[in-house]
């Protein structure tokens, strides 16, 4: 009666493991599919910051920006001096 009772009550344990286990799996996986989700928001992101930038970089807007914001003027053709080594 007590080898019974032991394996009872191993099958037991042994059937509380695998709840367990089977809970821990569906939490990672819950969290694996969030972190996915993460991953690619933090992707679209990047993209449009890196179609930003190069928007804001381009020699266009840097010329743009140097007149309006720094007051730069282009120099005229006699104001231009060529220093050769």
């Amino acid at each position: 009666m007590k080898l019974v009772m032991a394996l009872a009550a191993l099958v037991l344990i042994s059937s509380l493991g695998v709840v367990y286990a089977k809970h821990q799996s569906r939490k990672l996986f819950v969290e694996l599919d969030l972190l996915k989700k993460e991953r690619d928001e933090m992707n679209v992101e990047w993209g449009q910051l890196q179609l930003e930038q190069s928007t804001l970089a381009t020699h266009g807007r840097i010329e743009e920006t140097a007149k309006n914001r720094l007051k730069m003027v282009t120099p005229e053709y006699e104001e231009v001096l060529i220093i050769r080594p």
